[in-house]
């Protein structure tokens, strides 16, 4: 339970810890109940609570709250903000709730997940496959004007440790949307506890900050705060609008993470290189340095994000890494194609220089603007 700062103007900033025994079993009966949002912008007119002790007691005048649920599906208890005065919660700010309470709903997956895995050795690889989908969107949203398409390529499939590539494409206020994807060094649990707060960190922030760099520069601040690992990480970032003309136009910021590519309709290939320092609980806020650039995307354009095990790839012999200039090139040739065949073009030249075998895991993102009917 939290009591909510007035004049604050989003949940990762407006709240401050405070215990209430009584307000938190009250506001874990109602959610688990129904199993639906709490939302009472006058805590003592509302029929739900108005009748409850610690409405009065304890001087609540706006009470929201989301259920914390189980991988099962069961409602567990809630994350609820409680203000001393009646008003409305803004759409930001319930976004941002309800994307706390499923990062808590995470980590308790997460958490289980370990519990199983080191209860049952047999089971260890599909409870990693598990988790590792638990970390990824099932879905890429559909964005209006765009062609989108991503895939994660695990190194190896048979084996039990969760990696740490990971992406995300969601929806910010207005018209905005964001696509992130990052790369959490070395494998198993300690890098899923790092990737799971990126994702939820880049989630809320991201609809409280317009600009890519503030966003990760909020997610090394997490990183610090939480602790929950000292692996670092790397991530490329993007905000992004679909203009009424079909282009896009949108920012960029990298952190540490190899430079994206925008392929132009007619094949040419550019890096969006810019400064970005990797983010590790080892460097100081005054020792990351993080900016931002703009990009457009025209007909015909698109933006491939992607994690460096494509380009580290090479075979058991010890050949030559595929690099960024073979990647270019690879994607240089897919101009005719859609985004979702532009990967799979990729994932073919890249396993035939490395004869299938990979020493990383791989993450790949494409943006494209389609041509218009």
């Amino acid at each position: 339970m939290w009591r909510w700062n007035r004049g604050s103007h989003g949940c990762s900033a407006a709240a401050q810890c405070w215990g209430a025994g009584a307000a938190v079993g009250a506001a874990d009966d109602l959610l688990i109940g129904t199993g639906q949002p709490l939302i009472a912008e006058d805590a003592v007119t509302d029929a739900r609570i108005k009748d409850l002790a610690a409405v009065g007691a304890l001087g609540i005048g706006a009470w929201a709250g989301y259920p914390v649920v189980s991988p099962s599906g069961h409602v567990l208890g809630g994350l609820c903000v409680i203000d001393d005065h009646a008003r409305p919660f803004t759409d930001t700010q319930r976004e941002a709730l309800q994307t706390l309470a499923r990062s808590v709903s995470s980590e308790i997956a997460l958490r289980q997940a370990l519990r199983q895995a080191l209860a049952s050795g047999a089971a260890a690889v599909e409870l990693a496959r598990t988790l590792q989908e638990s970390l990824l969107p099932p879905s890429l949203p559909r964005v209006p004007g765009l062609d989108v398409a991503a895939v994660h390529l695990p190194a190896d499939a048979t084996h039990a440790d969760v990696l740490g590539d990971f992406y995300d494409l969601f929806r910010t206020p207005g018209d905005t949307w964001c696509a992130v994807l990052g790369d959490v060094c070395g494998k198993g649990i300690e890098a899923a506890k790092v990737t799971a707060l990126a994702r939820y960190t880049v989630r809320t922030e991201a609809t409280q900050h317009p600009h890519p760099a503030t966003v990760l520069r909020r997610l090394h601040h997490a990183l610090v705060d939480q602790t929950v690992s000292n692996r670092f990480l790397t991530a490329a970032l993007t905000t992004f609008t679909v203009r009424a003309d079909g282009s896009v136009v949108g920012r960029y910021s990298s952190a540490g993470h190899p430079p994206a590519l925008i392929r132009r309709a007619d094949g040419t290939v550019q890096e969006l290189h810019i400064r970005g320092t990797l983010l590790s609980t080892f460097f100081t806020p005054e020792q990351v340095h993080l900016d931002e650039t703009t990009f457009t995307l025209e007909v015909g354009d698109a933006l491939l994000l992607y994690s460096d095990g494509i380009t580290e790839a090479r075979t058991r012999r010890r050949g030559p890494l595929f690099g960024e200039d073979a990647l270019a090139a690879a994607l240089a040739a897919t101009a005719t194609m859609d985004a979702s065949t532009t990967l799979a073009h990729l994932c073919k030249v890249v396993t035939a220089h490395s004869g299938g075998y990979a020493v990383d895991d791989t993450a790949l993102l494409v943006l494209r603007v389609p041509a218009h009917p």
